[in-house]
């Protein structure tokens, strides 16, 4: 997929996320005036979400290793008119090019943990920019389903590669997302915590809600054909694909429910 298909993915996509990444925001109660680290920001979304709890006075710097993400996250922000709350540099969340105790907090969503990459050298990352005190912050999404009334091919779309992306086969059980909390106590975080944040959507859905529901489709479920059996490749294309006179959306009762988790802990005042 290309650069713009997958932004423009994710603007589509993110009605659905948003009212949870604020309440996750809130929850961490960021100090107003405070200056923190958002990385793998992607087209900064999340940064101009957490700017509203910063205030005019605070300021969240936004990394990602993506320049056509940071490009894109450049133009929103400034029409948007917070150019001068945010700023986005281009840079790998393995090796962040920011001094040890920069920021007051860091914030990760979708990215560390979450990605491929052994998540403790990244965790690590986050704590070395972070100040003495400081919260890190990390979180992802969870769990969803979407299918109802069809647990059984909806479980089997769980078991392949992009269902279960990006915990590919072959990785320990202690780096899956959901063991964070390990994570942040064998790094010597301190006042560790979990919490699950879940949002739902049901018929009739706003045309909005509806083409984020198909382009998260899409984006669970890429290139299953492979991994199906042919009666269930069979279901799926019935059921998942559009411009199917059965698609799922199109459902009189239709009901789905997707949840987020994030982990958060803080950084020893004696680091």
């Amino acid at each position: 997929m290309s650069v713009n298909s997958y932004i423009n993915r994710l603007l589509e996509a993110n009605v659905l996320r948003e009212s949870i990444l604020r309440e996750m925001i809130e929850t961490l109660r960021l100090p107003p005036g405070s200056r923190g680290l958002d990385a793998g920001c992607g087209i900064g979304l999340q940064c101009m979400l957490i700017a509203e709890v910063a205030g005019i006075t605070g300021h969240i710097t936004g990394l990602d290793i993506s320049a056509e993400m940071l490009d894109y996250g450049r133009k929103i922000v400034e029409e948007a008119g917070l150019s001068e709350q945010l700023s986005f540099h281009e840079g790998d969340v393995a090796n962040l090019p920011f001094e040890n105790n920069t920021f007051d907090w860091a914030w990760s969503a979708d990215c560390v943990g979450y990605s491929p990459q052994e998540p403790l050298p990244l965790l690590k990352e986050l704590i070395r920019v972070v100040k003495p005190g400081g919260l890190i912050a990390i979180a992802a999404w969870s769990s969803e389903t979407l299918l109802p009334g069809y647990p059984q091919l909806e479980a089997r779309l769980r078991a392949t590669s992009a269902g279960i992306a990006p915990f590919i086969q072959g990785k320990k059980p202690q780096t899956h997302f959901l063991r964070a909390l390990g994570w942040f106590r064998e790094l010597g975080l301190k006042e560790c915590r979990a919490k699950s944040f879940a949002d739902n959507f049901y018929a009739p859905l706003s045309d909005t809600i509806y083409k984020a529901l198909v382009s998260l489709f899409g984006m669970r479920w890429p290139d299953v054909s492979k991994e199906l059996s042919s009666d269930d490749f069979s279901e799926f294309r019935r059921l998942c694909l559009p411009d199917s006179p059965d698609f799922i959306l199109n459902l009189p009762d239709y009901y789905s429910i997707f949840t987020y988790t994030m982990f958060w802990g803080k950084k020893h005042k004696t680091s």
